[in-house]
């Protein structure tokens, strides 16, 4: 494996990133790269998206998985690499997602001949899109004849080396909401004459995460916030309409279908006094990624192979959503986070900021870790 290589490559679709179901260039760049390693990816129609198999003797199908995708947010680190798309970066890390599977594509080309099966290399679009890119490939037979599938995701908690492992749920649900109140708009001078949707709304935003969670378990509790707001346009009228649109986290994966009654329930309470017309969008977007025992259990004699016992670690569930969920409704299979921040470093910058970047030598170590969990799945299925 010619990390080098791979640092460039990563540093190329980094500086070209590509919103949800625009990943044309970048699907375009890896499946130049594996025609280089002589192995024939299947792009789908859409140009973004593809899967290829490595083919070896009589066995299992291993499949590993990684996300293409960068997020509507602007670049501002100094940096050769730096986004050249305005409004566009890869914060999230799935341009180190890519270049990991494409590096472990390269490395496991070598050994086709050794291989006791087939692996199955799926490049997503799309993971942070509402309507899921994995529903795309699943639909489209991406895990067809597939026994068990991995990924992998930045962590920058960790330090680059380490490698954070857990048995079950790893991620929560997420879902995503638009509330809608219609009131009636008036002058600002003579609210009497007037329905203020922005009263009830301001109400609901402060009162609605706690009364979700009021019937509920403490074990079952759910995180419930809004990121966007919208009302009025002007200061001295009451409008007519007040919306705000958020996400809703559920850890517990038992409760996941329980939840838009929940919600439903709740607004309607807390609405009511106001004398409002409301609508509620509620979209569910993925549930949670649960692990799978064995696949988990080849994963950590695989990461004890490869960083040793002192750097592999438990990992906590996250609150966060991850569409690989809904690939392992269909297959067993397992994600591991990947520790991506300088030893050196004094503090990490989250995911989703538009400082994020990476300690490039984690590139190896997500690399060696496809790698080496493939072939131990390979003998294990």
């Amino acid at each position: 494996m010619d990390l080098e290589t791979l640092i460039r490559f990563r540093r190329d679709i980094h500086s070209h990133p590509e919103l949800a179901r625009q990943e044309i260039r970048t699907t375009a760049a890896v499946a130049d790269m594996l025609r280089s390693a002589g192995l024939e990816p299947r792009v789908f129609p859409t140009g973004t998206g593809l899967v290829c198999d490595i083919e070896g003797g009589e066995g299992p199908t291993v499949g590993l998985r990684a996300d293409m995708d960068a997020l509507p947010i602007q670049d501002v680190k100094d940096v050769p690499y730096r986004s050249q798309n305005a409004g566009v970066c890869h914060a999230c890390g799935h341009d180190v997602h890519t270049t990991i599977l494409v590096g472990a594509a390269l490395e496991l080309a070598k050994r086709r001949q050794h291989l006791a099966g087939r692996i199955r290399l799926v490049f997503q679009p799309a993971e942070e899109s509402s309507s899921s890119g994995s529903l795309d490939m699943i639909a489209g037979g991406a895990i067809d004849g597939v026994d068990v599938i991995y990924a992998l995701h930045c962590d920058p908690s960790r330090t680059m080396g380490d490698v954070g492992i857990r048995s079950g749920a790893i991620t929560s649900a997420q879902d995503h909401i638009v509330l809608r109140l219609h009131g009636k708009g008036g002058h600002s001078a003579r609210p009497h004459l007037a329905v203020n949707p922005i009263n009830a709304l301001a109400s609901v935003i402060a009162r609605l995460p706690e009364s979700v969670n009021e019937s509920l378990h403490p074990e079952e509790r759910m995180l419930l916030g809004f990121g966007m707001i919208q009302a009025g346009e002007a200061p001295n009228a009451i409008p007519s309409l007040a919306q705000a649109a958020g996400t809703v986290r559920i850890p517990n994966a038992d409760i996941w279908e329980q939840v838009p009654g929940i919600v439903q329930k709740s607004l309607s309470e807390l609405i009511e006094p106001f004398g409002v017309e409301w609508e509620l969008d509620y979209n569910r977007v993925c549930p949670a990624v649960v692990n799978d025992a064995v696949a988990t259990k080849i994963l950590y004699n695989s990461a004890l192979a490869v960083v040793g016992e002192e750097h592999v670690q438990e990992a906590p569930q996250s609150l966060g959503g991850e569409d690989f969920a809904w690939y392992l409704r269909h297959v067993p299979g397992a994600l591991f986070r990947l520790g991506v921040t300088p030893p050196d470093a004094e503090s990490h910058v989250d995911l989703h900021s538009e400082r994020f970047d990476i300690d490039e030598r984690a590139i190896g170590v997500g690399v060696r870790m496809f790698v080496e969990t493939a072939m131990n799945a390979l003998q294990s299925y």
